[in-house]
């Protein structure tokens, strides 16, 4: 009898053989298929819908709420922005073939790097089904295989979705075996595409914490690792307020659950007792519970508000993923920087700030992989940055910093032209 763990060997070694396939396709034919994809989602939305339907009245049943589930869930205007960013994939230039670093060396030696396909890409990732066309479409048009393992909870979606790439691939000339979907939720077999190095370049784990470190600490391929935002605004003393306002607003409120959403407020001092209550009038109005430390807690009660709670050690540092949000009063652009060095995750932080030296002293300061003046931590996302999607926000240093796209699934090989010259 075959294994879950032989299958998932046969479907690395069909990978690999696809990854040679897609590398020498070109980009008019790839994106042929994508478009072809874009149009399956929206003609195929009720099997999809249909089907992801039934994976979150499970996970109801089975205690999944919240956060969780508002990221299982896809709905029609959901499934049309999964659409438009595979239509705006297919737009973008094709990386593989690109020529960069050019230069004529003194013996005469022609140099130059030349972009070219990672290979095979592994995503073991949990809840979000868009993750299956994301990282897919990216993958394919980056000239690479992809192995996907989705999380038990979105089974069903995921099949669904990847019926529809297999469709659109196999209608458009290009092997089936550019995608590989793992159907076996079985926990063991994340253990095992740890260790394919032989079949897979590069892993992207998505998900939890806790997952991300697991795959971090074992895979014994490279890994980008990241997602986990814990992210922060800092309203200087200089702030237009108003603006702070609608930016603290849309930082926290406009989509909670995801990581680029902010965490943590600080604010200045001077500004506090006359801000603090115009935000905290919005964020409550719009269900925002407020875990604030002392100062704001002061601030806040002397005007009446109610609703708050006093912030503890586990606040700090904390991505809250709802509609929570720590606050903190702070004296200088220097305190707010060190609360940020302490607690942070490297993902994504911002200065809402109109004294220029402020702004860019936060900018060179501030260790992270997206650093903002005047603008909400949301927009920290493949799509919003003009690259069609993304495969994931890597929040480490190397290869690939913050969102990922088509380059960052690319590397390149040294190409050199000569007309007969030896070494001495």
């Amino acid at each position: 009898m075959t294994t879950s763990k032989e299958i998932l060997q046969a479907k690395g070694k069909e990978a690999r053989a696809s990854s040679r396939q897609l590398s020498k396709g070109g980009a008019e034919a790839k994106n042929r298929a994508l478009l072809n994809l874009a149009e399956l989602l929206l003609s195929e939305q009720g099997a999809i819908l249909e089907a992801n339907s039934a994976d979150c009245e499970d996970a109801q049943a089975n205690g999944l709420s919240g956060t969780w589930l508002d990221r299982l869930l896809l709905t029609p205007g959901r499934l049309e922005a999964v659409a438009k960013d595979v239509r705006n994939v297919a737009a973008l230039p094709d990386p593989v073939g690109e020529m960069f670093d050019a230069r004529v060396l003194p013996n005469g030696l022609s140099t130059g790097k030349r972009r070219v396909p990672l290979g095979v890409i592994g995503s073991i990732y949990e809840s979000r089904p868009n993750v299956t066309i994301d990282i897919f479409s990216l993958s394919f048009k980056a000239g690479n295989a992809c192995i996907l393992r989705g999380g038990r909870e979105a089974l069903r979606s995921n099949k669904a979705l990847a019926e529809v790439v297999w469709q659109a691939l196999e209608n458009n000339g290009w092997p089936r075996g550019a995608l590989q979907f793992v159907e076996d939720p079985d926990r063991s077999l994340v253990e095992a595409m740890v260790g394919m190095r032989d079949y897979i370049d590069l892993l992207i784990p998505r998900g939890g914490a806790d997952l991300i470190r697991y795959v971090g600490e074992n895979a014994s391929m490279p890994v980008i690792t990241g997602g986990v935002g814990v992210c922060h605004t800092y309203i200087d003393r200089s702030a237009d307020l108003d603006m702070a306002t609608a930016i603290s607003y849309n930082a926290k409120v406009q989509r909670p659950t995801v990581c680029n959403a902010m965490d943590t407020l600080l604010v200045h001092s001077e500004i506090a007792p006359r801000w603090l209550p115009q935000i905290a009038l919005e964020w409550l109005n719009a269900g925002v519970q407020m875990r604030c430390d002392r100062r704001a807690l002061s601030i806040l009660a002397a005007n009446g508000d109610e609703a708050l709670q006093e912030a503890t050690d586990e606040d700090w540092g904390k991505e809250h993923l709802a509609l929570v949000a720590s606050v903190r009063v702070v004296d200088s652009l220097d305190d707010a920087m060190e609360h940020i060095e302490q607690y942070g995750s490297g993902h994504s932080e911002a200065i809402v700030s109109e004294d220029y030296s402020a702004a860019m002293r936060f900018l060179d300061e501030v260790d992270a992989a997206a650093v903002y003046v005047n603008a909400s931590t949301r927009f920290t996302d493949g799509a919003e940055f003009g690259l069609g999607a993304e495969v994931g926000i890597s929040t480490q240093k190397f290869h690939a910093r913050g969102p990922m796209g088509l380059r960052e699934l690319t590397t390149y090989k040294w190409v050199v032209m000569g007309n007969g010259q030896i070494r001495s």
